[in-house]
């Protein structure tokens, strides 16, 4: 006998963390299970190859919205070459509407629901050992015949029970490392599912620890804690910080959501301290609308989370993700355009201007109808249009997400955008006018090469502004060195000719290496790049500005 786990993750360098966390607690059937992770980028015939060849009796699929559809083709062809395999899935996407999904899907023979440790070794129990009957198993929904059965949600579990899922790294080379230290919520927004579940448990302190330094000893380049809200409980936070920087090993980052409204003064003054890089921070803003905020169920002290990013900021050691999402309740255009601007404001080192996703189960899918709210039938659900929201407007926006993601979120532009924003009403107006450049001439429906973005941004310059565009060039070719030492200079480029004895002779009687560059710019200010020596936060070149 032989039960295959097996998820679809939507990048290779992604790990699915559910269905080790599954394998790990049913260690005493540890022959029996098999695991498998593939991409919903593979080809669907090799998955179907790989998990034939298996000689599996029973199949498990983690399900979410990025892979459902995928899921759901794979086990309908399964189903036609392994007519005796039994046929299960997991996870958000399946647990909220399970009757329904097996009802959709008769190859299903049934659906975990919700957490899955304890109800997956029942079912190891039950197919394995004969032990049991599925009617007794809490925690799933499963087919009899024509008939569909749900026998209820399993008890919540305690997470220190889950056993540690790392000890063989190499089955990990080159993906994310995934930790949670906590699950659950004690907060309603009412767009999360993390919202549905209000028992928030932590592992023992004491066994994260030993985790973290596990990672630490193996020099883990990222961790990646999936806790929903981490410093929701204060010492927990503390605790995990201050071992994480006294155990420091100089490479491990760590990824931490987080509310920055609910950091504390003892917490920030221990982030000071820390390496550039040790941590980094997401912090979901959503909107700055109080009547949204108040809609979507979120508490959040608006002032205090700027004063914090500020503080944090201010340090330079921390990379901090702030969060925006397009289609909540009461947000309209105009508002939209006035969070975008606060978050901005900020300065946080990625700004992700995201869509809401009405997910199944979520407090949103049930209260979309009054809200006026449409979305894609098909997963991730993608809002279409509100009430205060038009489709026009939504392609608006996602013109303008994507200039931020191409010029903003990159880090290729910092100094570029530093002096072209001020210049533009604000710097939502900016992105949204850039944005509508790309639609008028055609641009963004293309793949562009970096420099090509330098060569439209000029152009864009040009064409619809009264911007000075030699003073905006040198700033290009300022953050192009910052990233390398380019093969070919851009045509907007300064001649370097008339200074070239001079840059020889200066690298000659410092011993500058050949790896760094020279550049004089039009204002007469000559700068060094050393490409040995880098920002450990943006990567970009350390410079500095020399005489010749």
């Amino acid at each position: 006998m032989k039960i295959l786990l097996a998820a679809c993750n939507a990048k290779y360098i992604h790990s699915n963390l559910a269905v080790y966390d599954l394998k790990a607690y049913s260690s005493d059937y540890e022959e029996y299970v098999l695991l498998r992770e593939y991409t919903i980028n593979q080809p669907k015939d090799e998955i179907l190859k790989d998990i034939y060849s298996s000689g599996a009796d029973v199949v498990c699929f983690s399900c979410y919205i990025w892979n459902v559809s995928f899921v759901r083709e794979l086990i309908r062809d399964l189903a036609k070459i392994l007519p005796d395999t039994a046929f299960w899935a997991g996870g958000p996407e399946v647990s909220y509407d399970a009757e329904k999904f097996l009802t959709e899907m008769p190859e299903i023979t049934g659906v975990m629901v919700g957490e899955g440790e304890k109800t997956f070794h029942d079912l190891l129990e039950f197919y394995i050992d004969g032990k049991g009957r599925l009617e007794e198993v809490p925690g799933i929904a499963y087919r009899s015949g024509v008939e569909i059965h749900h026998n209820g949600w399993r008890e919540l579990m305690d997470l220190s029970e889950i056993p540690f899922v790392y000890e063989h790294l190499e089955d990990f080379e080159n993906r994310i490392i995934y930790y949670e230290s906590s699950r659950g919520c004690p907060f309603s927004c009412s767009y999360c599912l993390s919202s549905i579940d209000k028992k928030l448990r932590f592992r023992d302190l004491e066994l994260v620890k030993k985790e973290l330094q596990f990672f630490l000893d193996h020099k883990v380049p990222q961790v990646k804690f999936v806790d929903r809200t981490f410093n929701c409980k204060h010492e927990h936070a503390m605790t995990v910080w201050k071992y994480i920087l006294e155990h420091d090993n100089g490479v491990t980052n760590f990824h931490f959501e987080i509310s920055a409204d609910l950091l504390r003064e003892e917490e920030i003054n221990l982030m000071e301290h820390m390496r550039p890089g040790l941590i980094q921070l997401e912090i979901g803003v959503q909107s700055t609308n109080p009547e949204t905020i108040r809609a979507i169920h979120r508490h959040m002290d608006l002032d205090k989370l700027e004063r914090c990013v500020d503080r944090v900021h201010s340090f330079r050691n921390i990379h901090q993700h702030l969060d925006l999402i397009a289609g909540l309740p009461y947000e309209d255009y105009d508002t939209f355009h006035r969070s975008f601007n606060d978050v901005y404001r900020m300065k946080p080192d990625q700004l992700q201007l995201g869509f809401l996703k009405v997910l199944k189960g979520s407090l949103m899918q049930k209260e979309a109808e009054g809200y006026g709210i449409v979305h894609k039938e098909k997963e991730p659900y993608e809002v279409l249009s509100t009430n205060w929201l038009s489709y026009g407007e939504v392609l608006r926006l996602k013109m303008v997400e994507s200039m931020v993601e191409v010029y903003y979120n990159s880090g290729q532009f910092q100094h570029t955008l530093e002096y072209l924003v001020p210049f533009a009403k604000d710097a939502f107006t900016f992105y949204e006018q850039l944005g509508a450049f790309y639609e008028k001439k055609g641009y963004s429906e293309i793949s562009h090469s970096r420099m090509r973005r330098y060569e439209i941004l000029l152009e864009f310059l040009r064409e619809e502004t009264e911007v000075p565009t030699e003073t905006a060039a040198q700033k290009m070719l300022y953050d192009l060195y910052l990233r390398e030492k380019l093969k070919k200079r851009p045509a907007f480029a300064l001649d370097q000719k008339p200074y070239e004895t001079a840059v020889w002779n200066y690298r000659k009687s410092n011993q500058i290496p050949k790896t760094a560059h020279i550049e004089v710019f039009l204002d007469g200010t000559t700068v060094l790049f050393d490409y040995e020596h880098r920002d450990p936060l943006s990567n970009n070149a350390h410079t500095e500005t020399i005489q010749l």
